[in-house]
C-alpha cells in the first residue's frame, strides 16, 4: 500500500513511477547477476548515481519503497534518502522536508513487521539522520515518537532499535555537524537519559517478573539452596542473596528478543553517559539478573533435552542475554572516574558479580568446574574475564579498603576460575589478571613500607598456592595433555611460538611472586628442579659405547616418553631458575647468598656434565624427539647460568676482598664446560648459548684470572689459528667480542697501576692482527679487472672481518678512555685499509653499506682516539666520493641497499655536527651544501620515505648544535634583551632548511611529519626558534597556514593534538598578529564557504590565549569549516542561501 498521498499529476505520474520501478528492479537484478560484466556494472552504477543526483528523485524512491518487494531496490532507495539527508538537506525546500519527515516514519510503522531486518534498520537510521539535523526545532516530536513506540507493547522492539540508533548517531556524531550542533545534541540526549533508563528498567523488570511467576514451582536444581557462607559474606544482606538464588525464568522468544534489544541499548548508553544517580540500584540488580543467564547451564541442558532445534537455538539466545548483560556491566566498570555517591553502587555490583563467579566455579559432584566452564558460551567467559580484569586493574585499590569486601575469598574464586579455563587463551587472560594483582601488591608495598608484613601475611597463602599451581601447569609431569596441544613451530608477531608464550607468561607470574615472597618461592621451585636434575644426571649410567660413538641405552617406548617429559620439564624449570636470578643480587646478596650459591653450583655441575659426556652428539632410540630435548636442556642450563652473571660479578667483588677459592673454581669449571662447545661440530643453538655465556663472563663478571685459565687460552688459540675452521658468523662475532673484552675491559676493584695495560695492549694488538690478517692484505686494486682474487671472495673477507671489528668497537664505545685507546691502536691499520678500499667499492652498495656501518661505529665510539687530522681525512674522502651522481645512483637504485648507504653516510655526518668545540665547524658549509643542493633535490619529490628521516635529523642536529653558525649572540644583545636583535648569518642556508621542513608537512608520510614537527618544537623550546626575527616575520604564519590546512584536509589525523599545540606555540609568539591579520586572511582565502559563514567562523574563534581554550578553538574552526563546505557542496546549483 502507498503510505503517503500521491503528488498531483494523476495516472500518468503513477504510470511513469510504475515503469521506473520495473526498470529499476530489472537493472538491480542484472547488476547482481553472476554473468554481468564489470563494464556493464559500471554503466549501471553511473545510471543509478545520476538518477540519485536529480532533484526530486526522493519522490520516486518513496513510491519504490512502498510498492516493491525487491531488497536491492529498497536498499538503493534508502541510500538515495541517506545521501539527500546527510549531504543535500540544506537545499531541500521546507515543504519537501515536512513531507519526508511525515512519510518515512509512516512507512516504517506500516511495514516494520514484514521488512527484512537490514532494510528496517537502514530505514530507522535514515529517520534518525533526519532527527540529527532537525530535532527539536523542525522535528519536535522525533524523540517523543521513539518513547511512545517503546511504551506500546506492539512496537517496543522497533522503539528500542530506534533508541539504540539514536544513541549511536547523536551522542558521538561524525564530523558532518558543526561543533555547536554536536554540543546541543549531547545536551538534548542527556536531558532524556533519566526517562530512557527508567523505561528500559521497566521493560526488563516486567519481563523478569512476568516469567518468574510462571516459574513459581522450580524444578529441583543444584542452585536453589546456594546461599553458603561465602555468599552471605559477599552480599551482606540475606535478601539479595535470596533474590539471586531464585531459579532463572524460562522466556518466550518474543520476550527474549525485547530483552536483548533493551540490553544492547543500555550497553551503548553506558558507553557515553556519566556515572550518576540515574543508574539506579534497581536497574543494576535487573542487569545482574540477566547476567545469570550466561552461567545457567540448566537452561541450556533443558533446551537440548527437549530436543527440537528451536529449543537449542533458545538455549543459545539465553546465553546471549548473559553476554549482553555482562557487556553493560563492563561498560560501567571501565569508567575510572567514580563519583563518591556511586561507590556504593560499585560495591553492590562487585558483590553481585562475585555471586556469579561463585556460581560458575561451585564444585558439585555432577559437574567438575572445568566441564561447567566448557559448557558456557565462550563469549560469556570472555566478558566475565574482562570484568575481572577491570575489577583488578581499575577498582581493586578502591574496594580493598572496604572491610565488608572479602578480597581473599575473591582470590580463592579467581584461582578456581583461572585453573579451570577450558582454552589456552582464557588461561592467558587470567594469568594477565594475576600479574595485574601482583603488580598492585608490589607497588602497594613499595609506597607504604610499614605495611609490608601485614599485606604479605594477608595474601601469603593465596600467593604460594598460585605459585605452586602455575609451576605445575608448565610441567608435562602434571599437565601433559594440555601442553602437547601447544604449537612450538609457528612464530607469532612477537617472534615466539605458542609454547614459548605460555612458558614466558607463566614465568612472569613466578618471578613476581618471587619478588614478594623470595624464601617461599625458592623453597617451592628448587626441590622440583632437583628432582628433574637427578633424572638428567643419572643418564650417564645408560650411556654405552657403540661402533659409531656413544648411544643412550633407553629404548622402551614408555621409558622414552617419560624421559622426554622429564627433559622438557627440566628445560622449563631451568628457565624459571634463570628468570629469578635478579632476586639474589643488590641489597639482598648477603642474605640470600647460600640459596644462590646452591643454584649456581648445581648449574655449573650440570653444564660441565653435559659437555663432558657430549649428550648433544649421542645416539638415541627416538632421535627426532630425544636429541632436540637433550640439546635444549644443555642450552638452557648455559642460559640459566648466564642469567646469574650479575650475581657472579657481585660475588667477584666480594671474593676479591676474601680471595676465595670457591669463586675461582666456579669460573674455571664454567670455562671447562664452555670451551668444548666452541666448535663447528656443535649445533648452532648450543654453540650460541655457550658463546653468550662466555661474553657475560668476559664483560659482566671480569675476573682478573680469566685470561690465565687454560680453557680460555684454548679459545684464543682456536680463534687466532688461520687453519681452524671459522664458526658461523654470529658465534664468531660473539667469541671475538668476549676475547677482546677480556683484554680491554678494566678489572673491577683494582687500581690503574695494577691493570697490566702494557701486556694486555700487546695481546690485544696480536688478537686483532690475527683476526684482520686477510683483510689487511687487500689492496684498492683488488676490485680492478686484473685482480688475483674473485670479487665474491673479496666481499666475503670484507664482510667477515668488518662484522667482527665493528662489534668489538661497538662494545667498547661506552668504556674508559684507556680501553678505547688500546682498541684504536690495535685497529688503526684496518681502519686505514678500509678508507683506502672505500673508493674502489663505491659502486658495490652491499660493500659500501658494511664499510659505512663500520665507520659510523668508529665515529660514535672512537672519534676522540682517531684524532682530528685522520677524522677530517675520512669526512673529506666521503664528501668527495658522494657526488650528486653517486647519490642519485644510490638513492634511485632498486632495492634498499643504496638508500641504506646514503642513510649511514648521513648518520656519520650527524655525529660530526654534534661534536662540541670548533674542530669540525669548517665542514658545516660543505655539509649544508651536500644536504640542500645534492641530497634534498633528489628525495624531495619522491613519495618514498627512504633517506628523508635521516636527512631531516641531520638538519635538526646541525641547527641544534650549531645555532651560533646562524645566530651570532653577543653579550651586549643578551644584556639588552628585546632591544637588539641577534645578528643573523648564513641567512639563505637557514631559509632553505626551514623551507624544506615546511615542504615535508605537505607530504603524506605521517612518521616524517611527526618527527619534523617534534624537531621544530624542540628548536623552539631550546633556541626560541619561533621568536627569531627571520622566522617571525617571514615564516611564522606560513607554517601556521600549512598546519591548519593539514587539519582541514584530515591527512594526518592521528597527530591532531600535536599539530594543535604547535599552532598554539607559533601563534603565541604574536597573538595580536594572529587574531588581527592571520585569521581574517586565512578565512578570506578559504574556498567553498560564503562571506556569512566566514564571519561566523571568525566570530566563533574566541580570543583565548591559554593553550586548552586556543586548541579547542582551532579544532572547532577546522570542524565547522569542513561542515560548511560539506553543506555547500550539497546545495543544488543556483540555490539562494538566506
Amino acid at each position: 500500500m502507498d503510505v503517503c498521498s500521491r503528488p498531483a499529476g494523476g495516472r500518468e505520474a503513477e504510470a511513469s513511477e510504475e515503469a521506473s520501478l520495473r526498470a529499476l528492479e530489472s537493472l538491480m537484478t542484472e547488476f547482481f547477476h553472476d554473468c554481468t560484466t564489470n563494464e556493464r556494472k559500471r554503466e549501471i552504477e553511473e545510471l543509478l548515481n545520476n538518477f540519485a543526483q536529480q532533484i526530486g528523485a526522493w519522490r520516486f524512491c518513496l513510491y519504490f519503497l512502498s510498492s516493491t518487494r525487491n531488497d536491492y531496490v529498497m536498499m538503493y532507495s534508502l541510500t538515495v534518502f541517506e545521501n539527500l539527508i546527510n549531504k543535500m538537506w540544506l537545499g531541500v525546500p521546507s515543504q519537501d522536508k515536512m513531507e519526508i519527515r511525515s512519510c518515512l516514519p509512516k512507512l516504517l510503522l506500516a511495514h516494520h513487521k514484514t521488512l527484512p531486518y537490514f532494510i528496517r534498520n537502514k530505514l530507522c537510521k535514515v529517520i534518525v539522520d533526519i532527527g540529527r539535523q532537525d530535532w527539536p526545532m523542525f522535528y519536535h516530536d522525533f524523540f517523543t515518537n521513539i518513547l511512545q513506540l517503546i511504551q506500546s507493547p506492539v512496537t517496543t522492539p522497533l522503539g528500542l532499535i530506534m533508541l539504540k540508533t539514536t544513541s549511536e548517531e547523536l551522542a558521538c556524531p561524525r564530523e558532518d555537524l558543526s561543533v555547536a550542533r554536536k554540543e546541543e545534541l549531547r545536551k538534548l540526549l542527556l536531558d532524556q537519559v533519566q526517562t530512557v533508563l527508567g523505561l528500559l528498567t521497566g521493560i526488563l523488570e516486567t519481563v523478569w517478573d512476568k516469567h518468574s511467576v510462571t516459574a513459581a514451582t522450580p524444578p529441583p536444581s543444584p542452585t536453589s539452596g546456594e546461599s553458603g557462607d561465602l555468599l552471605s559474606n559477599l552480599l551482606q544482606s540475606p535478601s539479595s542473596a535470596k533474590l539471586l538464588s531464585q531459579p532463572i525464568p524460562i522466556l518466550d522468544a518474543e520476550s527474549e528478543y525485547v530483552c536483548s534489544l533493551a540490553l544492547e541499548c543500555l550497553a551503548h548508553l553506558f558507553s557515553w553517559i556519566p556515572l550518576s544517580a540515574s543508574i539506579t540500584p534497581s536497574l543494576l540488580t535487573t542487569i545482574f539478573h540477566f547476567a545469570r543467564f550466561g552461567c545457567d547451564i540448566r537452561a541450556r541442558k533443558m533446551a537440548s533435552v527437549n530436543g527440537s532445534s528451536q529449543n537449542c537455538v533458545l538455549g543459545q539466545e539465553r546465553g546471549r542475554l548473559g553476554v549482553l548483560a555482562m557487556s553493560c556491566i563492563n561498560e560501567l566498570m571501565s569508567k575510572n572516574c567514580v563519583p563518591m555517591e556511586f561507590e556504593e553502587y560499585l560495591l553492590r555490583m562487585f558483590q553481585q558479580t562475585f555471586y556469579l563467579l561463585q556460581k560458575i566455579t561451585k564444585d558439585n559432584n555432577a559437574h567438575t568446574v572445568k566441564s561447567r566452564l566448557e559448557e558456557l558460551d565462550e563469549s560469556y567467559i570472555e566478558k566475565f574475564t574482562d570484568f575481572l580484569r577491570l575489577f583488578v586493574s581499575v577498582h581493586l585499590r578502591r574496594i580493598e579498603s572496604y572491610s565488608q569486601f572479602p578480597v581473599v575469598e575473591f582470590l580463592t574464586l579467581l584461582f578456581k576460575y583461572t585453573f579451570h579455563q577450558p582454552t589456552h587463551e582464557g588461561y592467558f587472560s587470567c594469568l594477565d589478571i594475576w600479574t595485574l594483582f601482583l603488580d598492585y601488591l608490589t607497588s602497594k608495598i613499595k609506597s607504604r613500607l610499614g605495611d609490608k608484613e601485614a599485606v604479605l601475611n594477608r595474601y601469603e597463602d593465596a600467593l604460594v598456592l598460585l605459585l605452586t599451581e602455575v609451576l605445575n601447569r608448565i610441567q608435562f609431569r602434571y599437565n601433559q595433555a594440555q601442553l602437547e596441544e601447544l604449537d612450538d613451530e609457528t612464530l607469532d608477531d612477537d617472534q615466539q611460538t605458542e609454547w614459548q608464550r605460555y612458558l614466558r607468561q607463566s614465568l612472569e607470574v613466578v618471578a613476581r611472586v618471587m619478588e614478594l615472597l623470595p624464601t617461599h618461592a625458592f623453597s617451592t621451585l628448587f626441590p622440583v628442579l632437583q628432582d628433574n636434575l637427578e633424572v638428567y644426571l643419572g643418564l650417564q649410567q645408560f650411556v654405552v659405547t657403540s661402533g659409531s660413538g656413544h648411544r643412550l641405552n633407553i629404548t622402551a617406548e614408555n621409558d622414552c616418553r617419560r624421559l622426554h617429559c622429564s627433559l622438557r620439564d627440566l628445560s622449563s624449570l631451568l628457565q624459571a631458575v634463570g628468570r629469578l636470578a635478579e632476586y639474589f643480587i643488590g641489597d639482598v646478596f648477603a642474605a640470600r647468598f647460600n640459596d644462590a650459591f646452591t643454584v649456581v653450583e648445581r648449574l655449573v655441575k650440570v653444564t660441565l656434565y653435559g659437555s663432558q659426556i657430549k649428550l648433544y652428539n649421542i645416539e638415541t632410540a627416538v632421535p627426532s624427539v630425544l636429541k632436540p630435548d637433550l640439546i635444549d636442556v644443555h642450552a638452557q642450563s648455559l642460559a640459566a647460568l648466564q642469567a646469574y652473571s650479575h650475581w657472579l660479578a657481585q660475588y667477584c667483588s666480594e671474593a676479591h676482598r676474601q680471595n676465595t677459592q670457591q669463586f675461582v673454581t666456579l669460573v674455571s669449571t664454567t670455562m671447562d664446560a664452555v670451551t668444548p662447545l666452541i666448535s663447528t661440530k656443535v649445533q648452532d643453538k648450543l654453540l650460541l648459548s655457550a658463546c653468550h655465556l662466555l661474553v657475560s663472563l668476559a664483560t659482566t663478571v671480569r675476573p682478573v684470572f680469566l685470561i690465565s685459565i687454560p680453557a680460555v687460552q684454548k679459545v684464543f688459540n682456536r680463534i687466532t689459528d688461520a687453519s681452524a675452521q671459522r664458526l658461523v658468523d654470529k658465534a664468531q662475532v660473539l667469541v671475538c667480542r668476549a676475547l677482546s673484552n677480556i683484554l680491554l675491559l678494566p678489572w673491577p676493584n683494582l687500581p690503574e697501576n695494577e691493570q697490566q695495560w702494557p701486556v694486555r695492549s700487546v695481546n690485544h694488538a696480536s688478537l686483532i692482527s690475527a683476526l684482520s690478517r686477510d683483510y689487511r692484505s687487500l689492496k684498492p686494486n683488488t676490485v680492478t679487472p686484473q685482480r688475483k682474487m674473485p670479487l665474491e671472495d673479496t666481499k666475503v673477507i670484507i664482510h667477515q672481518t668488518l662484522s667482527v671489528l665493528e662489534d668489538i668497537v661497538e662494545n667498547i664505545s661506552g668504556e674508559s678512555t684507556k680501553s678505547r685507546q688500546i682498541c684504536y691502536q690495535s685497529l688503526q691499520e684496518s681502519v686505514q685499509v678500509s678508507l683506502a678500499l672505500f673508493p674502489a667499492f663505491i659502486h658495490q652498495s652491499d660493500v659500501t653499506d658494511e664499510m659505512l656501518s663500520f665507520f659510523l661505529t668508529l665515529f660514535r665510539g672512537l672519534r676522540v682516539q682517531m684524532g682530528v687530522p685522520f677524522t677530517e681525512q675520512i669526512i673529506q674522502t666521503f664528501l668527495n666520493m658522494f657526488t650528486r651522481e653517486q647519490l642519485a645512483e644510490s638513492i634511485l637504485q632498486e632495492g634498499s641497499t643504496g638508500c641504506r648507504v646514503v642513510e649511514k653516510f648521513l648518520k656519520i655526518l650527524q655525529v660530526v655536527v654534534q661534536e662540541p668545540g670548533q674542530v669540525f665547524k669548517p665542514f658545516l658549509p660543505s655539509i649544508i651544501a651536500l644536504c640542500m643542493e645534492q641530497v634534498y633535490p633528489i628525495i624531495a619529490e619522491r613519495p618514498s620515505p627512504d633517506v628523508k628521516a635521516e636527512l631531516f635529523e641531520l638538519l635538526f642536529r646541525m641547527l641544534h648544535h650549531n645555532w651560533r653558525y646562524f645566530f651570532k649572540s653577543t653579550v651586549l644583545a643578551s644584556v639588552q634583551r628585546g632591544v637588539a636583535e641577534e645578528q643573523m648569518e648564513n641567512e639563505s642556508q637557514f631559509s632553505a632548511i626551514m623551507q624544506a621542513f615546511g615542504q615535508s608537512f605537505l607530504q603524506p608520510d605521517i612518521h616524517l611529519f611527526k618527527q619534523n614537527l617534534f624537531y621544530l618544537e624542540t628548536l623552539n623550546t631550546k633556541q626560541k626558534l619561533y621568536h627569531k626575527k627571520i622566522f617571525r616575520t617571514t615564516m611564522l604564519f606560513q607554517f601556521v597556514n600549512v598546519l591548519l590546512q593539514v587539519l582541514v584536509h584530515k591527512s594526518h589525523d592521528l597527530l591532531q593534538e600535536e599539530i594543535g599545540i604547535a599552532i598554539y606555540n607559533m601563534a603565541s609568539v604574536d597573538f595580536d598578529g594572529f587574531f588581527a591579520a592571520f585569521l581574517p586572511g586565512f578565512l578570506t582565502g578559504c574556498n567553498g564557504v560564503d562571506a556569512n559563514q566566514k564571519n561566523v567562523l571568525g566570530r566563533n574563534f574566541k580570543m583565548d590565549r591559554d593553550l586548552p581554550s586556543f586548541t579547542q578553538n582551532v579544532h572547532r574552526l577546522v570542524n565547522d569549516l569542513r561542515y560548511y563546505r560539506l553543506c555547500n557542496d550539497s546545495l543544488p546549483p543556483g540555490t539562494v542561501k538566506l
